[in-house]
């Protein structure tokens, strides 16, 4: 994994803290909270009925403050660096754990704990994506410059159109995006593992059920501090991040010197409001980031369409076929903690299809980031990944019995999930992989846009030049120049895209299994695939013909 540290602009201890610590656990804190929220809300808090309908609220309640909060932390990462978002992030996280487990009611004491743990967790989520780009930059800047006077000196449009000179050839961010899906794989292992079954090693020793849940809070709050300090001392110095702090907040652009040669690079010069209206308006002039967008939407969608509908649709099957015998049956909305109470069979099997296929995606999740590397102009491992998210969801969607054994059931559901497993952990990786390329290479014209600023400084002009300044000058300079500081909020609307994937399929989708079908879902996100797929060909087309969208 660390075969080649040349490649990254980060060091060994920098990208080690980003893989071990950023990635996993951004998802294990919230695989733990997802998981154990049932017991939180009968053993703890003692609700006896409409615990599903509580449950799935304080979910959606969750997933609408991601929304919002995903943005404004990728905003503020382009000013105080990502290293203070993701420590304050996982401080928020045990404060929540915490704050969590003291509520005596749902309304409003659990349901204000999981909102501030929405904070924290979008904080940390949108994190994974703004700090790769700044991992897996350049390594050797002086190289780069020439490369970029090189094309510069020829045509801008060479720079927007992503054709570098063969020293940029190398794809870093590609590589390490796989490893990053295989290390937030193990992060959802690691609360399924060591997380979750505390609470049951708590009661062996004596604790009641609400002392053990209890116990087990703050255990896993006191893991959270760890990451925030391991965070704090591991994420510093960041190739790029020197000149951010929280001064930075109240700073403006000037041209006054710097002690820190990468400030104007770095510095943000927009508005707040801007940086968000740019990096949203970003999705639709630049391909790379579009298409990281869509992927993002789509990763999002995929996790829940395995997690949530797949056990849903087995319990559907199970009920309806009469092979459950148990008397109770399960509340509605109340997802996989009243499945196995009500239907153990139909929970075995769920289990089984979901781990099989989370499985797939954790060993396969290197490779796409191998692949991704090989194919970036027309990124065919994303393409792959859609086209069989869409063969996946359909066969599955069209199959008689989700069992896999006899007389009614067969092996070859495996590989359907073997197929949905490909094609979550394909959109994750390559979304990541396409989404910081983007943003890498774009910022081409770092070093071009250093010499224009002293240019206008020294001429006591701050405006914007005439096109006959510079080559980067006039609409082209305003096209690009703030690309560079705009990591951490293009990472923020990455993550509202997928927020909004969730939010689309777990509604309508869930609507439409109750009224119509429980393989509607399925075929939504056949949907979603092949939108992915359509756009990822017409972005190859452009990219091969080298048509440019109008900016």
């Amino acid at each position: 994994m660390m075969a080649s540290p040349a490649l990254f602009t980060a060091s060994r201890s920098q990208t080690l803290t980003y893989l071990l610590a950023v990635c996993p656990f951004s998802i294990a804190f919230l695989v733990f909270i997802n998981s154990s929220i049932s017991f939180v809300v009968t053993d703890l808090i003692g609700l006896q009925h409409g615990e599903g309908d509580a449950v799935g609220t304080l979910g959606f309640a969750d997933e609408l403050l991601a929304l919002v909060a995903c943005p404004l932390w990728g905003v503020l990462s382009d000013r105080i660096g990502v290293r203070h978002v993701c420590t304050a992030g996982y401080a928020i996280l045990a404060l929540a754990l915490v704050v969590f487990v003291q509520a005596t009611n749902v309304y409003p004491q659990l349901l204000l704990g999981r909102l501030l743990f929405s904070v924290g967790g979008s904080a940390v989520s949108t994190m994974v994506t703004a700090v790769l780009p700044t991992v897996t930059g350049r390594a050797d800047p002086q190289a780069n410059r020439e490369s970029v006077s090189s094309e510069l000196t020829i045509t801008p449009e060479r720079a927007r159109n992503g054709q570098h000179a063969p020293g940029t050839s190398a794809s870093p961010s590609a590589r390490l995006s796989g490893f990053v899906g295989t290390c937030a794989g193990c992060g959802a292992l690691v609360a399924l593992s060591v997380f979750l079954p505390l609470a049951a090693r708590f009661e062996k020793i004596g604790l009641s059920p609400a002392q053990a849940i209890q116990r087990s809070y703050y255990v896993v709050a006191a893991v959270a501090l760890i990451i925030s300090l391991v965070c704090f001392v591991g994420l510093r110095d960041l190739p790029g991040e020197r000149s951010k702090s929280w001064s930075a907040l109240w700073k403006s652009d000037s041209c006054e010197d710097d002690e820190d040669e990468d400030s104007f690079v770095d510095y943000p010069k927009l508005s707040y409001w801007k940086q968000l209206s740019t990096a949203l308006t970003l999705g639709f002039r630049n391909r790379s980031i579009g298409l990281g967008y869509i992927g993002g939407f789509v990763a999002r969608a995929s996790s829940v369409g395995i997690s949530l509908f797949i056990p849903l649709a087995v319990n559907h099957y199970y009920r309806t076929s009469g092979l459950c015998h148990e008397e109770r049956e399960p509340l509605p909305g109340s997802g996989l903690g009243d499945i196995k109470k009500a239907c153990p069979r139909a929970y075995i099997v769920a289990s089984i299809l979901t781990g099989s296929s989370q499985l797939v995606a954790l060993i396969a999740a290197p490779a796409f980031g191998y692949l991704t590397d090989k194919s970036r102009r027309y990124n065919f491992p994303l393409l792959s990944a859609a086209l069989v998210g869409i063969i996946g969801y359909v066969i599955f969607a069209c199959l008689p019995s989700p069992q896999f054994e006899k007389p009614d059931g067969s092996l070859w559901v495996f590989m359907v999930m073997a197929l949905l497993g490909i094609s979550q952990i394909g959109a994750i990786v390559c979304s990541l992989a396409v989404l910081s390329n983007g943003i890498l290479r774009v910022s081409i014209d770092d070093e071009a846009l250093r010499k224009l600023h002293e240019e206008r400084c020294a001429n006591g002009d701050e405006n914007e030049p005439d096109e006959d300044q510079s080559l980067l000058g006039g609409s082209v300079n305003r096209r690009l120049e703030h690309l560079s500081h705009l990591k951490g909020s293009i990472a923020g609307v990455y993550s509202l895209y997928g927020g909004v994937g969730i939010l689309l399929l777990t509604k309508v989708g869930g609507l439409l299994f109750d009224v119509l079908s429980s393989s509607t879902p399925f075929f939504i996100m056949a949907g979603f695939n092949g939108v992915l797929l359509t756009t990822g060909i017409i972005c190859g087309s452009m990219n091969h013909f080298g048509f440019e969208i109008s900016r």
